[in-house]
């Protein structure tokens, strides 16, 4: 897919900035900031105020106009917000028709006789959308008075997946405890919620799974559906609807039944109840969100039924309502024993056209787990009867945490070019997702949030630009993960080029550093045990095979990676007779998935004319002297950022760098110990011996399982 390269061009629902557009030899750039207001930073003290008229009432028409107001820089034409069926606009013939209920229209017009910027659409929400991106573009370097543009989303629900818990802790969390206060609500609602629901606004999120998918009964109570129904009421005039992880089990735990057969009718009878009385509480609830026979979740298969017999009871007990139900396609268990990444193929391909209207099945961008780089997931394209929702994750599991500058932008734009070859040449993933490929009204993105209680919400401030880096593209697939660091970098750290240049530079080469000293060529699943943190591709010694980082690169002292061609597992049979062909041969894999696809000799000829061996030491040393150039290129803006956010950044980026050298120096010892090589000239030996890495122990890192 190529992507778009302008921003104007591309205008979608965005956030606000948070410095003056002042030049960069003005010491005020540099003003205190503790990166709680993320890219919404408002205008400085003594900007005039800009002239906006709201032409009809609604609570969210008001915080479309207050955030004009508080945020925009007097522009040379006053803004005008209204419904695109206001009688004030009758004459303007406006071309709204195709832009749904979230598109929205920003142009010059003559609106009572006085010229004007308009903002308008469908919804009430569409307008507060257009006022978002009104403000992106000022602070962007648009000029409002030549503005004209037309955005609406391509994809329907564009929803964050909380991994929170009821006890306030946060699964594979690194920002905090959870936004939600769980024991104060619904009495009192914390103002961090708005502010939470202001930031979704300007990306145009419009949907939260308050709860972790590995659900506790309690969630569905009425309890807490009091507590959602309160979140709810924050969020409405914000455009944003709750969705619930729902426990498959339920009706055992809370109803007091004997099964959870989704074929039973007592069991559909308590679904009906239950969802009907959610629905008395949050007209507006989204629906329900299933992990189900994964990991040791409960689900149909416990009673012999299929995904699609458990998915459907649900979505007939939310489709009265108009609620969806999106069932997780992760079915992470011991059913296919020669390669976990064939699992949900297995068990979902079979099921096509078998789900019900309202139901997406979601899906994973890879078909292991959220790795720093994996295949596009071969259910993309596979299934063209049904919806397909991508998921994603924000919050960085296997990315180094809070603490490494990892920007996903381009891990997402991968997965979202990646072309499936399902209906020929450009069925790329983005069109499967989006529902233009086969047609579905259907569809979805879902991002599993990196936000907690920490101050500045994500833990670090470049890992807010990965939840940026989502709203933007759930809006529109076909956007460039470049164009959207630097749009971000210029809303969060203000207009100095100096500093959104290296800013965007330093985000552009983060992810593929990360993916050079944790994993290159296509290796994957070479953390340490339990808390996903730092090297173990020795560890071989867990219960079950697919647990073991062992298993992913079947390394010994012949060579090196899995093979998943016809020799192998023959996964690769699982995409597209064109996609398969390609990937069947190493020399016509893409380098940076050879070992994903293939076992290879050490010795084999790289296209760079190295060796295998010495191209994967050379990515090793890659990837650590990238960071150690990020980390320099930061040095560069020194005092051009706040000191607050600069220092933060500036440790983070030392422990970045101590810990790719540990990445680096830990597997090139691991691999030496098992192929017998020595280092390529030049390269640096390891800094400890490799008993040194393998007794280095983890018990407390923060977001473990629960």
């Amino acid at each position: 897919m190529k992507r778009r390269l302008s921003r104007i061009g591309a205008l979608t629902a965005a956030g606000l900035a948070s410095c003056i557009l002042a030049t960069a030899a003005m010491p005020e750039m540099a003003r205190a900031n503790d990166g709680y207001d993320l890219w919404l930073a408002p205008s400085a003290a003594g900007t005039a105020v800009p002239d906006v008229k709201i032409l009809s009432d609604s609570p969210t028409l008001r915080i479309a106009g207050d955030e004009l107001r508080r945020d925009l820089k007097a522009p040379a034409l006053p803004v005008v917000l209204a419904k695109a069926d206001d009688p004030a606009l009758a004459s303007l013939r406006l071309a709204t028709a195709g832009m749904g209920t979230e598109g929205y229209l920003i142009r010059p017009a003559t609106i009572a006789g006085r010229p004007s910027l308009l903002v308008t659409g469908r919804t009430d929400t569409a307008v507060l959308y257009g006022a978002f991106a009104v403000i992106r573009a000022q602070r962007t370097g648009a000029d409002l008075a030549q503005l004209n543009v037309a955005s609406a989303p391509k994809v329907k629900l564009r929803v964050l997946n909380h991994w929170d818990n009821l006890d306030g802790s946060v699964e594979r969390g690194y920002a905090g405890q959870s936004l939600w206060d769980w024991w104060t609500l619904p009495d009192f609602k914390d103002p961090r919620y708005t502010d939470y629901a202001r930031a979704n606004a300007s990306l145009g999120i419009n949907g939260v799974v308050l709860n972790n998918v590995n659900a506790k009964p309690e969630s569905l109570s009425a309890a807490y559906i009091a507590k959602a129904a309160a979140l709810a009421e924050v969020f409405r005039p914000w455009g944003i609807k709750v969705y619930l992880s729902a426990r498959f089990s339920a009706p055992i735990e809370l109803g007091g039944l004997k099964t959870a057969d989704p074929l039973d009718p007592q069991v559909a009878a308590w679904w009906q109840a239950k969802s009907a009385e959610i629905y008395r509480a949050i007209p507006d609830f989204g629906g329900f969100l299933v992990k189900a026979n994964s990991e040791g979740q409960p689900g149909p298969r416990d009673y012999h039924r299929s995904h699609a017999e458990g998915a459907n009871m649900l979505a007939a007990a939310v489709a009265p309502h108009g609620g969806v139900v999106m069932w997780r396609a992760f079915v992470y268990a011991e059913t296919d024993p020669d390669d976990r990444a064939k699992q949900a193929y297995t068990e979902f391909r079979p099921l096509d056209g078998k789900f019900a209207d309202n139901v997406l099945v979601q899906v994973k961008n890879g078909a292991i787990d959220f790795q720093p780089r994996e295949p596009f997931h071969p259910l993309f394209g596979a299934m063209p009867r049904t919806p397909m929702m991508l998921e994603l994750q924000i919050t960085k599991e296997y990315l180094g945490f809070a603490t490494h500058l990892a920007y996903l932008g381009p891990l997402f734009t991968e997965v979202l070019d990646a072309d499936t070859r399902t209906r020929g040449k450009g069925s790329t993933v983005a069109k499967v997702v989006d529902g233009a490929l086969d047609g579905h009204d259907l569809s979805g993105m879902a991002g599993v949030a990196n936000l907690g209680r920490d101050r500045d919400w994500s833990g670090s401030t470049f890992n807010q630009a990965n939840w940026y880096a989502f709203g933007r593209l759930a809006w529109n697939p076909a956007l460039s993960a470049d164009v959207i660091a630097r749009e971000w970098a210029e809303q969060t750290f203000g207009a100095d080029p100096r500093v959104v240049d290296a800013a965007t530079s330093m985000m552009m080469e983060s992810r593929e550093a990360l993916v050079d000293y944790t994993g290159p060529l296509g290796l994957a699943h070479l953390m340490d045990t339990g808390h996903h943190y730092g090297p173990g591709p020795w560890v071989d010694d867990l219960a079950r095979p697919e647990w073991n980082p062992t298993y992913y690169h079947k390394a010994d002292r012949n060579g090196i990676g899995f093979d998943r061609t016809r020799t192998g597992s023959n996964a690769i049979a699982q995409y597209a007779p064109a996609v398969a062909r390609r990937l069947a041969d190493p020399r016509t894999t893409p380098e940076e998935q050879l070992l994903w696809f293939h076992h290879l000799p050490w010795d084999w000829k790289m296209h760079s004319g190295r060796t295998l061996w010495e191209q994967m030491v050379d990515r090793y040393d890659r990837g650590v002297t990238t960071v150690e150039r990020m980390q320099a290129q930061w040095r560069d803006v020194k005092g051009l950022v706040d000191e607050e956010r600069w220092n933060k950044t500036a440790v983070y980026l030392e422990i970045q760098v101590k810990e790719a050298r540990w990445w680096r120096d830990a597997s090139l010892a691991y691999w030496m110990s098992v192929n017998g090589l020595s280092l390529p000239a030049g390269s640096a030996a390891p800094a400890h011996e490799l008993a040194w890495y393998k007794a280095q122990r983890f018990p407390l890192a923060p977001g473990q399982a629960h």
